[in-house]
């Protein structure tokens, strides 16, 4: 939006007559009526867009997980967690939970305890190329974007301290499950801490109660498959030693 002639943020054309648009700012109107300047650098982006944004960036051969880190600074813990348990909502090669579960247990277990968003050497260090990085992002980032279309604040007191802090066990609790090399086990736990973290980024309330459901869902899934195996186990001994 133009500002207005006689505005002090706006320039004017040569002849004097029509405002120019000014290069240095970022102006909206409020429902008010009233001008909303920001320094374009500090306009938030998505979170989509500072992914694709790593993507793209050609001076970079390799993404590591600390420049994600860098990256998402305020919103470490929803993005993170995202991008880690996302791959994991989705069929996969095998070996994949092992190797993106492991951060989601620190991540987790630090938001839980209330910590600020740390990774130790041997996984902030861990990266991909730039190229594999780009082609997991492209499939990705549409439904990031049509999910954070859908987020807003709401219900907040339930995505904010000290709610925040149950939210970190639950998820904690599904990475440690996610983790573990069980049948059926890494796609709805992957799915709930999925949830979390789009609430968590916007401190969306539903989102997190969403959470909260797939997350007892995937509890009583996980139950039966483990149930299931201790039993066929039992059975198969049975019959060994009988």
């Amino acid at each position: 939006m133009i500002p207005p002639i006689g505005h002090p943020l706006a320039k004017q054309s040569p002849d004097g007559d029509e405002p120019m648009p000014t290069s240095d700012v970022a102006i909206a109107a409020a429902p008010d009526g009233t001008l909303l300047v920001e320094p374009p650098h500090l306009m938030k982006r998505t979170l989509a867009d500072i992914l694709m944004g790593i993507a793209s960036d050609t001076t970079r051969e390799r993404v590591s997980v600390a420049d994600l880190l860098a990256a998402m600074q305020d919103r470490a813990f929803g993005a993170l967690m995202l991008i880690f348990a996302m791959p994991n909502a989705i069929p996969t090669p095998p070996g994949t939970s092992a190797i993106l579960g492991a951060p989601l247990v620190f991540l987790a277990a630090q938001l839980a305890f209330g910590r600020k968003p740390w990774l130790p050497g041997i996984i902030a260090n861990r990266s991909m190329s730039r190229s594999d990085f780009a082609a997991m992002i492209a499939r990705a980032a549409p439904w990031i974007t049509r999910a954070e279309r859908l987020l807003r604040p709401r219900l907040v007191a339930i995505a904010r301290p000290p709610a925040e802090y149950a939210i970190g066990a639950i998820c904690l609790l599904m990475a440690t499950i996610l983790i573990l090399p069980i049948p059926l086990g890494n796609m709805l736990p992957a799915l709930s801490i999925c949830l979390f973290s789009l609430g968590l980024l916007e401190r969306d309330g539903v989102w997190v109660i969403a959470g909260v459901l797939s997350s007892i869902v995937s509890t009583i899934v996980v139950s039966g498959v483990i149930y299931a195996m201790i039993k066929t186990v039992i059975f198969l001994l049975s019959n060994v030693f009988a």
